[in-house]
């Protein structure tokens, strides 16, 4: 769909809004910056004011982009357990499951690199190799997705999409929180407390615990795992204006047998694969164990005049140390022989220091007030791993029959001296500045710009590192114009810049990639704010956005990808969300997204990315002889897929596809007291049979069967 039609589209959409107006209940609940915010729980809409996008406080419905939040309730409501879960339930974004522990995430059409922990941006490995993209939710309040470039805050301004992480708070002030425990498919049991309270008599002193354990096996065969994930944070008020934060958190994961790579995707007579979801290419003694620690300080100071000074410390550790087997190549179909295998020994850790400071708050000009943020961020971070080389008569030995696989395969010697495969510094350095000035009632405009400096030196596999970038002005400009009361028209523009850690067929690092980004839509609120939605047009270009050439690095064992720059990358689309209350029993979600993606040359950018994509959730609370009963359930359906890769046998041009595919889940829970109450989850209810990716090394890995899990919880 080209932007013209979308525009069409967007209008008769707004057209609707507009005449739904009569529906409405309330006005707009937009507040000013120190008005108290009243944060309403138990529903799929938030109050609270979020600074994913522009670090000025603003609303969702004030954020001149498209913001999909994740909250409490929808996590519990639909059992999801981590970062993963989250994007795999949100229209718009997209998920390519590299491995067993490796993800990567998509929106528009392009990859998301832009990830914060309360407001504060932070860098995971490639693709999430320590498990990154499998944090658990457990630890943190909610989740949004901001889409678009957010270079403002985030720095490298990369245009698909922002994740924040919201960290759960130590706010209560008398005794609350929750205990779980769960059974679920293969072998699945977890148990989950969440306890928060004053630590002080005048409760000036507050503290809250997060502690989970979860262990399991996998619709894939050998593979089982065990995850303990530990959170605890305190608060103290150090005055009524001073508020200081600190805490810690450590996830560990330790699977055995675990997917290094996928599954292959050619017989040896050049016909596509068609093997069992069960199917495992690991060994028994392979494993991937990954931890993950935070430690964070935050100090507030509000002022008598109403601004407010914020100061955030991070340390993020992030370990990876594996033993793993990798098998590659064409398998006879008859015997299932001649897959060849690649052991693999490596110790990984990224040590990631930020600091940033904000101050915020109002001014007056031409007697009106306005909003005014200033800020700085600076992060170092140190990546290394060393890989120990396999030796020794069990090393590279050919698989036995992938038929008959059940990883009982002779583990190699490895050496005791590990090579430093990598070793890279990375610095950031940027200054933001951002205002939003109220023009009229209805009319605000917002406009920022941040300058950053970005350098990265050392080696990485071979290749060496050396790139800086100083002093890159990143602008920022957004508008919103209420409509009615109830309808707000917004419209935002942004510049890209992205560097990327790709390299081309002779192992150079490609150029960062730079671009634009334009959004326009209209945000709406029913109901009394209870119902809220956004339909969004944008137009995204990209210049050296690295795609896939089917060659391999020189040198690189096992074989890396080699990718090329395309230029004039452009991805136009669509989107619409309807979020909240619909009654007082109802709560909903639904959400579609589209978009088409071209180089200059009219050529397809990154087909294995869904161009559509929609999700259906939905929970009715019954009343009278049913009070206590709450049903749900919904769908996710995500529209084709290929990726272009090479016959290794006839060495012509083949695809790998995955036709479009929808997968229905359910929910239902019973309170049997106020506090005690039992959940049931059933996901792919049909068990319907897809890829969840299609696009590394030329290999495909299948999605999840039907699976369930039951909970019991106990609140107070």
């Amino acid at each position: 769909m080209r932007l013209r039609k979308m525009l069409l589209a967007g209008g008769a959409l707004a057209c609707f809004a507009g005449q739904s107006h009569a529906q409405s209940a309330a006005p707009d609940q937009a507040q000013a910056a120190d008005e108290e915010v009243i944060v309403v729980t138990g529903r799929y809409t938030i109050d609270e004011r979020i600074d994913t996008a522009t670090g000025l406080g603003l609303t969702t419905r004030e954020t001149p982009q498209s913001v999909t939040v994740i909250t409490q309730q929808r996590i519990t409501d639909q059992n999801l357990g981590d970062i993963a879960d989250v994007v795999r339930n949100t229209a718009g974004v997209s998920i390519v499951e590299v491995d067993d522990v490796r993800n990567v995430f998509n929106a528009r059409g392009f990859e998301i690199t832009n990830y914060q922990i309360d407001g504060v941006p932070l860098s995971w490995s490639l693709a999430g190799d320590a498990a990154e993209t499998l944090a658990d939710v457990s630890m943190f309040e909610r989740v949004e997705l901001v889409r678009g470039a957010t270079g403002l805050l985030t720095g490298a301004g990369d245009p698909s999409a922002s994740i924040n992480l919201v960290r759960k708070h130590a706010d209560a002030r008398a005794p609350e929180g929750y205990f779980s425990g769960a059974l679920g498919s293969w072998e699945g049991r977890q148990i989950e407390g969440d306890i928060a309270g004053a630590l002080s008599p005048n409760g000036t002193i507050r503290g809250r615990l997060v502690a989970k354990y979860e262990e399991g096996e996998s619709y894939i065969d050998l593979f089982n795992f065990d995850k303990t994930v530990l959170y605890g944070v305190l608060e103290a008020d150090l005055t009524e204006r001073t508020t200081l934060r600190v805490g810690a958190s450590r996830q560990q994961i330790n699977p055995t047998a675990p997917l290094w790579g996928a599954l292959p995707t050619f017989y040896d007579d050049g016909d596509l694969t068609s093997l069992p979801r069960s199917t495992s290419t690991s060994a028994n003694w392979a494993y991937w164990d990954t931890t993950n620690t935070n430690y964070f300080a935050n100090l507030v100071q509000d002022f008598a005049n109403g601004w407010r000074l914020t100061l955030n410390y991070n340390r993020l550790i992030n370990g990876a140390d594996v033993e793993l087997l990798y098998q590659y190549g064409v398998i006879n179909e008859a015997t299932g022989l001649g897959l060849a295998t690649w052991p693999y020994k490596s110790d990984g850790e990224s040590i990631q220091d930020s600091f940033d400071v904000q101050l915020r708050g109002d001014y007056s000009l031409f007697g009106r007030a306005h909003e005014f943020t200033i800020g700085a961020l600076h992060s170092e971070q140190e990546a290394d791993t060393y890989a120990f080389p396999a030796s020794g008569p069990n090393a590279f030995l050919p698989a036995t029959s992938l038929y008959a696989w059940d990883g009982d395969f002779p583990r190699p010697d490895f050496s005791s001296v590990g090579s430093h495969d990598q070793d890279i510094e990375t610095e950031q350095t940027g200054y933001f500045v951002a205002t939003r000035i109220n023009a009229a009632d209805s009319l605000k405009f917002i406009a920022g710009a941040r300058m950053s400096s970005w350098e990265r030196v050392g080696a990485q596999y071979g290749a060496t590192q050396n790139y800086s970038a100083d002093d890159v002005v990143i602008p920022y400009f957004g508008a919103l114009y209420d409509l009615t009361p109830t309808h707000r028209l917004y419209a935002s523009y942004t510049e890209i810049f992205q560097p990327q850690n790709l390299r081309d067929e002779a192992g150079a690092t490609l150029d960062p990639i730079i671009g634009e980004a334009y959004e326009i839509g209209v945000k709406s609120a029913f109901f009394n704010d209870t119902l809220q939605s956004t339909i969004a047009l944008f137009r995204i270009q990209q210049d050296g956005l690295g795609q896939p050439t089917g060659g391999v690095v020189p040198g690189s064992a096992p074989p890396e990808p080699a990718y090329a720059p395309a230029e004039g990358a452009t991805s136009e689309g669509f989107e619409f969300e309807l979020v909240g209350r619909i009654g007082e029993n109802w709560n909903i979600s639904v959400a579609y997204a589209q978009f088409e993606i071209e180089d200059s040359a009219g050529a397809e950018v990154n087909t294995d990315q869904p161009r559509q994509s929609f999700t259906l959730f939905a929970t009715y609370d019954f009343t009278g002889a049913l009070d206590g009963l709450t049903l749900g359930g919904g769908a996710t359906w995500r529209s084709d897929t290929y990726s272009s890769a090479t016959n290794p046998v006839t060495l012509a041009p083949a695809r790998i596809e995955q036709d479009a595919y929808a997968l229905v889940n359910l929910m239902g829970r019973y309170r049997f007291t106020e506090q005690v109450s039992l959940q049931a989850n059933v996901e792919n209810l049909f068990d319907k049979t897809y890829y969840s990716q299609i696009s590394y090394f030329s290999q495909y890995r299948y999605g999840a069967p039907r699976n369930f899990s039951l909970a019991l919880r106990y609140s107070f």
